[in-house]
């Protein structure tokens, strides 16, 4: 029997010391503070290691008469919180210690003194990263909160020609399956990465595309028609129906001025009152329904939508990206993977009305961290399909499309060629002068056509290809301005068959950049000022993408029309069941 005080071997293992370059998150350059304090021995077997690590700081104080200054420190990963311990040397700690604060810290994890309740902190050495926040403006005060305080404040409150109908049965239902595998494997990915999934809203006020192509949410159109056939059944008031109740209020009212003063008894008068209070009331009715209008309510020549169900104008949502950068924002990796919308009056079999992404954010992370994870992503879903999905796969093969197989293997073991979007148009420049010949022409500062995007990765590479650093004028406003003010750290994965398959960046964190960026899109600021707030309170250097779920099934199976790819199709004059 071994020594009781000896732990057991497993624990021993997991308290071994480990290289800190092993923790750090596979996309950032970071260490999550899970990694290091949620350990059996609460990380003091990882003392003497360097780390970097990044968080909001949820308390700070200044000691030794402002020499230092303790931090608690929290990236999310876990309930519990990381002690960092920074040197007036270091960095100014008054800035450092406010609630809220963004910070990006490299330092010596060590063992605290005895007693303290802590079993490691970090000995900052350098400070990488300050997202400062004004204490004096800051919404969400140190001090016990109500749950109908934070409402007020959602977005910080954290810191989603067929040959047989047997032929088509077979086909769908294995696409079936295709497509809950991926879905199973996108989960499976980012949970297995450490990311937290986030249900962001359907309907929303904000439009993250700005293009404008929006489904509208409203109730006023119902009602419009509920009050037509109301005031049809039962018309309103006349004026001569108004005055006559509004003579019987007066005469209701001179009996009661009548009965006091004849002194009468005080029933007489408290009945006789009973019938002013209720002439007053049929009166005030009669009132309200006189001012009811069949149509639309509007106000100064334009719908009135403070009379709508929101109080606003909603909508239903292109992309749940900016609402999911509120959680990034606060607990650094995330994702949503949900149904999107877009009322685009296209009939090509490309698009779709209603159609599911899947958009993960990084907090602390770069262009080249969103690169690294899309590829290590879509290697992931295609490796999943291969490895359990293999039986469908071959099936669709012998039915649809022969190569589907082989184009999952290349893809899943095939690093992916990066090359920047002047490298591409430069590219398809050389090829229409060999003879190529596009339908859209080829210049600089063009919105690369599908035609475009799969001869780069079908022709040229022939294995998927990501384009970086597009022209500003062609991409979102969040997306983050390059030095030569002219692209923005933009890319998009482009794969055989497909072509664009993902879209992303890295997100614009300065905020007078953003809001000027806004202002040039010609996009009103007042929807996107809780955007701005992530900005304004603990501004951090983050990334994003998007995936659209049913490209992937597209690209997985060979199939040609996206709408055979979804199990319920939406498009312009369709939206069966």
């Amino acid at each position: 029997m071994g020594d009781p005080a000896t732990p057991p071997s497993s624990e021993l293992a997991a308290m071994a010391i480990v290289d800190g370059a092993s923790l750090k998150h596979p996309f950032s350059d970071r260490v999550p503070v899970r990694s290091i304090v949620c350990r059996p021995d609460g990380g003091a077997g990882l003392a003497g290691n360097r780390v970097r690590a990044g968080g909001w700081v949820k308390t700070g104080r200044e000691q030794g008469k402002g020499s230092f200054a303790f931090l608690e420190v929290n990236d999310g990963s876990c309930p519990a919180n990381l002690q960092v311990i920074v040197d007036a040397g270091v960095e100014e700690l008054s800035t450092l210690v406010q609630t809220g604060t963004c910070v990006s810290v490299e330092g010596v994890l060590k063992v605290p003194p005895e007693g303290a309740k802590q079993k490691i902190e970090l000995r900052v050495e350098r400070v990488l990263h300050v997202g400062p926040t004004d204490p004096a403006k800051y919404p969400i005060p140190k001090t016990k909160l109500s749950l109908e305080f934070l409402r007020d404040h959602v977005h910080l409150r954290p810191r989603t020609n067929t040959v047989a109908l047997a032929y088509l049965l077979i086909m769908i239902s294995a696409v079936a399956r295709i497509r809950n595998a991926l879905a199973f494997a996108t989960h499976s990915f980012f949970q297995e990465h450490g990311f937290l999934y986030v249900h962001t809203p359907i309907i929303t006020t904000s439009d993250c595309e700005g293009a404008g192509e929006m489904f509208q949410a409203t109730t006023l159109i119902n009602e419009a028609e509920k009050l037509e056939k109301e005031l049809i059944e039962n018309p309103p008031p006349t004026e001569a129906d108004v005055e006559a109740a509004r003579l019987t209020v007066t005469q209701r009212g001179e009996i009661v001025a009548q009965l006091k003063a004849a002194k009468a008894t005080r029933d007489d008068i408290s009945a006789s009152v009973a019938e002013l209070k209720i002439a007053k009331e049929n009166l005030s009715r009669l009132v309200e329904r006189a001012k009811l209008k069949p149509g639309i309510p509007k106000k100064d020549g334009k719908i009135d939508y403070t009379q709508d169900f929101f109080a606003r104008q909603a909508f239903l949502t292109v992309s749940g990206q900016l609402q999911v950068e509120t959680y990034a924002c606060a607990v650094t990796s995330v994702y949503t993977f949900g149904p999107t919308f877009r009322a685009e009056n296209s009939h090509t079999s490309r698009h779709l009305a209603e159609f599911w992404m899947v958009e993960p954010e990084i907090a602390f992370a770069d262009l080249q961290d969103d690169m690294n994870c899309a590829e290590a992503y879509v290697k992931y879903m295609c490796g999943w399909l291969l490895d359990k999905c293999f039986d469908d796969m071959e099936l669709m093969a012998k039915l649809y499309d022969k190569g589907c197989i082989d184009r999952l293997r290349m893809v899943s073991s095939t690093p992916f060629e990066r090359i920047s979007y002047t490298e591409a148009v430069q590219l398809l420049e050389e090829a229409v002068k060999g003879g190529k010949e596009f339908e859209k022409n080829v210049e600089w500062g063009i919105d690369l056509a599908s035609e475009h995007e799969r001869y780069l990765t079908e022709d040229i590479f022939k294995k998927p290809v990501i384009v970086y650093n597009y022209p500003k004028g062609i991409k979102a406003f969040y997306m983050r301005l390059n030095d030569d003010s002219k692209t923005v750290a933009a890319m998009d994965i482009l794969v055989p068959k497909v072509g664009e398959l993902i879209g992303g960046s890295q997100r614009e964190e300065r905020y007078e950049v953003i809001q000027r960026r806004i202002a040039e899109m010609g996009l009103p600021l007042e929807p996107y000022e809780w955007y701005l707030d992530l900005r304004r309170y603990g501004t951090v250097k983050h990334c994003g993408f998007g995936l659209g779920f049913e490209r992937m099934v597209l690209f997985a199976t060979g199939i040609d029309n996206i709408r055979d790819v979804i199990p319920f199709p939406r498009y312009p004059g369709r939206a069966d069941l």
